[in-house]
């Protein structure tokens, strides 16, 4: 049996001193960081990029088939995603916690060891942030700071006429593997004496509980001399997301449906379940890729990137918004998925 330290046991400032004791400054721009009133920061001459999070137990994630460690690690990777959409680099975040009795240090420690390791692998620095108690489960509030030269902001309201439509990586998975782990832990709940059955879906079950950040797209922007004229994070779903742009950028737009970017095991694992993979596609969220508009003219730099798909192309706003499916015909995109599915 494992030991259980109260976290009344060790107080308030033992318990920050006691989590955050061997966590390295990794960026030149921290000049002080956990341990005074407040943080100081220099960016020396760039912009600041600012995004905010809230992850609460019961609405954002269940922890029946969340492991902390991996929870520590998404809050600050979802984070990181909305400095990266912006073509920022992030540097920093704060984090604040407020968690019930039920939680122990060791809970805690876990916790923290996936948030230091999303730190170490994205090169950010915790910097401050807050713990409470709360009556009932556990809240994570992440702020995250990014830095970027002032000509380089990539904003969702830029996309024109003509532009290209483009998404990383493949979605849809998230989607997927959340609605497994929702059928176990029904069939759990119901005979717990049944092991849960993962079926081998280890890539849809691992985008939900550990998703990356798409850093190594921004690094590839820079590398290949691409400005996007419009970006987002996908987590709401592609349609969702497209729609944001869309409205912001005052255009329309073509998606075709055969260009969107599945991954085969979530393909396969829709198919099992007499789901259409599209549908999750355009409005299962929680992806977290970037969805990005650029001029034709950098069409033979993306080529040469095999984790960006072309998936449409901004039109005149009179056009409106539309999917052309696999089968030619045209629908408007609607933030839930396109209409067809609502026979």
């Amino acid at each position: 049996m494992n030991n259980r330290t109260e976290i009344a046991s060790l107080g308030e400032f033992g318990l920050i001193e006691h989590l955050t004791k061997n966590f390295e400054i990794q960026n030149a721009s921290t000049i002080l960081s956990i341990g005074d009133d407040a943080a100081v920061i220099d960016h020396f001459g760039k912009q600041t990029v600012i995004s905010s999070d809230m992850l609460i137990e019961g609405i954002h994630f269940d922890l029946m088939y969340t492991p902390l460690k991996h929870l520590g690690y998404k809050s600050v990777v979802v984070n990181l995603s909305d400095v990266y959409a912006m073509n920022a680099t992030p540097t920093h975040i704060t984090l604040n916690i407020a968690f019930s009795n039920r939680f122990s240090v060791e809970a805690l420690d876990d916790f923290y060891e996936g948030v230091y390791a999303a730190c170490e692998k994205y090169g950010v620095d915790l910097i401050g942030g807050d713990t409470s108690t709360s009556q009932k489960g556990f809240i994570i509030s992440i702020t995250a700071l990014g830095e970027i030269a002032a000509d380089k902001v990539v904003k969702r309201s830029g996309a024109t006429k003509g532009d290209l439509l483009c998404v990383s990586g493949d979605l849809g998975s998230a989607f997927l593997g959340l609605t497994l782990l929702e059928r176990e832990k029904k069939i759990y709940l119901e005979h717990p004496q049944i092991q849960p059955d993962l079926e081998n879906e280890q890539y849809i079950v691992g985008r939900l509980l550990k998703p990356e950040a798409r850093k190594d797209i921004i690094d590839f922007f820079e590398q290949s001399n691409i400005l996007p004229t419009s970006m987002m994070d996908v987590s709401d779903g592609l349609s969702s997301e497209t729609l944001h742009i869309c409205k912001q950028s005052n255009v329309g737009c073509v998606v075709y449906e055969d260009k969107i970017p599945i991954h085969d095991q979530a393909k396969q694992y829709a198919y099992k379940l007499e789901m259409d993979p599209t549908a999750c596609a355009l409005s299962g969220g929680e992806d977290y890729e970037l969805v990005f508009t650029v001029p034709q003219s950098d069409y033979d730099k993306l080529v040469l990137n095999e984790q960006i798909s072309v998936i449409g192309y901004i039109t005149d706003i009179e056009e409106g918004v539309h999917i052309i499916t696999k089968g030619g015909s045209t629908y408007p995109l609607t933030a839930q998925g396109w209409n067809a599915f609502k026979q």
